[in-house]
């Protein structure tokens, strides 16, 4: 059983999050994945090489297995749970199918190029396996590294030997006595019948047993690839080392001998590579001259030359070059965070932010982002900027209206106006129902395929005519907008607000896009209807959607706007900075103290979904403010920078500029990576048009802050 995960940090930039340290050649021509694979299948025998993975990297996995020629079935992981829950779930699938099978644990990213050795071990340590132990091979030390665990084994007469304690990357003056006392490097390979690995992981771990198992009771498969359900993410983050083999009782070690290197920094990769006789490892078309140990890798039609240093490692990567004294290659980690936190203050984020916007994603959207046929928005674009485009939704469709009327009226140059004209203009010629609503969903061609009218599609409609009204007063888009919200009154409830067309009919989502469009037409002089109705939805959300005893927004209520129950209860942080974005203004406006100490509250709720290590706030909390969904969507990002903003909170929007920039690495400039999992990697699926309505409107609170050009 391979552990596919890891994210390679000390081996940035070559490792990212895309394509982290399993997949990358570092030492030969094969990955780290293909070099356990190919050293697994002659273990297996009768029996199944079986890889865990992150769901993201499943395309990197079916493309490495299939070029080594192995054949291997693989667990998807919705979320990282770290190594416990990976190896309960891999043993627990075992154990439904071979419950006395030995299960032979490793890691993707280790280099042994011994293998036949690496196979002796493991038979070696096979009978104790059988026999209830959970085996691990410990290395014999080469030196006293602090970045390594260390096992000191119990005295016996057998090879395989219980063990009397693990220690964990101990200093180097500990690091010396316990090598000296016999101690020895821990490989992180694990060998167990399934069956003892679930008893054990049920003991000691029962909540990431239970997780795993669960998991595995209604997975999705496709041939022999198995998505793990969504169970598996409720799993405590935990190592199996600390979750099980530092308390249980049956842990042993066989001492081994062969070379290892678990490749955790580029001065390992150096010492596991092939060297010329100055100790220099140098790729293909650069050189190293009057130094010694010199270590440079760099991608394919990039040129390093390196003259007169030694002990340094060069990394070029056509985004990044890593330099560094290999004496602090242990620091890298730092570098790399450092790299994903690019702005040093509002300012330098603005102007980044404002560049991208003007330069990359309005020219894409407005070109690659319509179909030149009819002019309609596309729904999505790939993240190398090719258009996908299934169907024209009414929200896509009036958002991107929106922004494109926005950008030309604040005077950013380029053809806007028009495209925002004649976008719209297609899709009113063609979503037009008989009542004078429109439907909610067209193919490409502008045939309606979904003829419901939805409160949530109309309030966008409301907003886009809103901004084209702004742009030109006498384009008829006041009389079409008060003729659409006089027809949205069928939508009214008898207990207050509106009920939308779905499967949540009583919902605050639809009422804050209400909202925000009632703002936008009485910010430009659309009348007192306008003011009333931005009024009555403020009051809505302040008695009934906010909870007065912790301030948090909920979603979904019943016809009486109480809050569902259940898995209807979910808060979402990103709704939250949302409201608040919102509700600020509005009682500045109003002289409302009551909205806006509200709108903090919001403010405060959203924040507690803040994950500091990835800098992004999580997609859904419960409502006792546990996180409920760990991982981040792009949407929540901006609406974090922009609560910020309006609040006068400049640390916390730094945080969000910050984290909002990882999205927007992508290979094409102007499109973006919408899902972040929780171990910060991203959900490979194009980018949709929706986001951009969002990542407008932050980046033009971020200019107006800064005071810069957008």
């Amino acid at each position: 059983m391979i552990l596919c995960g890891g994210r390679g940090q000390r081996l940035w930039p070559a490792s990212r999050d895309a394509r982290p340290k399993p997949f990358l050649p570092l030492v030969g021509e094969h990955t780290g994945l293909q070099e356990a694979a190919l050293r697994a299948r002659p273990l297996a025998g009768d029996g199944q090489v079986l890889v865990v993975g992150a769901a993201g990297h499943e395309p990197l996995i079916r493309e490495q297995l299939a070029e080594a020629g192995v054949s291997a079935t693989v667990l998807l992981e919705p979320a990282g749970r770290d190594t416990a829950a990976a190896i309960a779930a891999a043993a627990a699938w075992v154990e439904a199918r071979h419950p006395e099978g030995v299960m032979v644990v490793l890691p993707a990213d280790h280099h042994i190029p011994d293998g036949e050795g690496f196979r002796s071990a493991v038979q070696a340590a096979l009978p104790a396996a059988r026999n209830g132990a959970i085996v691990t091979l410990g290395l014999r030390a080469r030196s006293a590294s602090t970045a390594m665990g260390y096992i000191r084994p119990a005295p016996g007469p057998e090879a395989v030997k219980p063990v009397a304690a693990f220690v964990e990357k101990p200093t180097t003056a500990e690091a010396e006595r316990l090598i000296a006392c016999g101690a020895l490097w821990n490989s992180g390979v694990f060998i167990a019948t399934a069956r003892t690995l679930m008893d054990e992981t049920r003991r000691w771990a029962g909540e990431v047993a239970a997780a795993a198992e669960a998991a595995l009771r209604a997975p999705e498969l496709e041939g022999e690839v198995l998505w793990l359900g969504k169970a598996f993410n409720q799993a405590p983050r935990i190592a199996f080392d600390r979750a099980v083999m530092e308390r249980t009782d049956r842990a042993a070690v066989l001492p081994v001998n062969f070379p290892w290197s678990d490749l955790g920094a580029w001065d390992a990769v150096l010492e596991a590579s092939i060297r010329d006789d100055a100790g220099n490892s140098v790729a293909a078309g650069s050189r190293a001259e009057g130094g010694a140990d010199v270590l440079v890798r760099a991608a394919p039609g990039v040129r390093v030359s390196v003259v007169g240093l030694s002990r340094v490692a060069v990394v070029a990567e056509p985004d990044a070059v890593l330099v560094c004294h290999l004496d602090h290659a242990q620091a890298v980690r730092e570098a790399a965070v450092g790299a994903q936190r690019p702005f040093p203050d509002l300012k330098s984020a603005a102007a980044w932010y404002d560049g991208w916007l003007r330069t990359a994603a309005l020219p894409l959207w407005a070109t690659v982002g319509r179909d030149p046929a009819n002019g309609g928005f596309r729904e999505a674009l790939t993240w190398t900027g090719a258009p996908h485009d299934p169907r024209r939704r009414a929200r896509v469709q009036a958002r991107q209206a929106f922004v494109f009327a926005t950008a030309a009226a604040d005077g950013l140059a380029g053809p806007w106006a028009r495209t925002a004209r004649e976008g719209f203009d297609w899709f009113l010629s063609n979503g037009r129902r008989p009542d004078g609503l429109l439907a909610t969903t067209l193919d490409t061609t502008g045939a309606v395929t979904d003829r419901e009218a939805r409160l949530y599609e109309h309030a966008f409609v409301l907003l886009a005519l809103a901004a084209l009204h702004r742009l030109d007063p006498a384009s008829g888009a006041e009389s079409e907008a008060l003729a659409i919200l006089e027809r949205l009154q069928a939508f009214r409830h008898g207990a207050g607000g509106f009920q939308e067309n779905s499967d949540h009919p009583f919902q605050a989502n639809a009422h804050m896009h209400l909202f925000e469009a009632a703002l936008a037409w009485e910010a430009i002089g659309g009348g007192h209807r306008w003011a009333a109705l931005g009024d009555e939805l403020a009051d809505l959300a302040l008695s009934r959607f906010i909870d007065p005893a912790t301030g948090a927004l909920h979603e979904f209520f019943d016809a009486d706007w109480r809050p569902m129950e259940g898995e209807a209860d979910l808060i979402e942080p990103g709704h939250q900075f949302e409201w608040a974005w919102l509700l600020e203004p509005w009682g500045a406006a109003r002289g409302d103290d009551r909205a806006r100490a509200a709108a903090r509250r919001l403010f405060i709720v959203g924040r507690t979904a803040f994950d500091p290590a990835r800098s992004v706030v999580q997609n859904a909390i419960h409502k006792d403010f546990a996180i409920r969904d760990a991982g981040a969507r792009l949407w929540p990002q901006t609406e974090h920078l922009k609560a910020a903003l309006v609040l006068g909170e400049p640390a916390a929007a730094l945080e969000a500029a910050n984290g909002l920039a990882a999205y927007l690495d992508t290979p094409a400039r102007g499109v973006w990576r919408e899902r972040m999992r929780e171990d910060g990697g991203f959900i490979d699926e194009p980018s949709p048009a929706t986001s951009l309505y969002h990542l407008h409107l932050a980046i033009r609170e971020l200019a107006r802050f800064a005071g810069e050009a957008c």
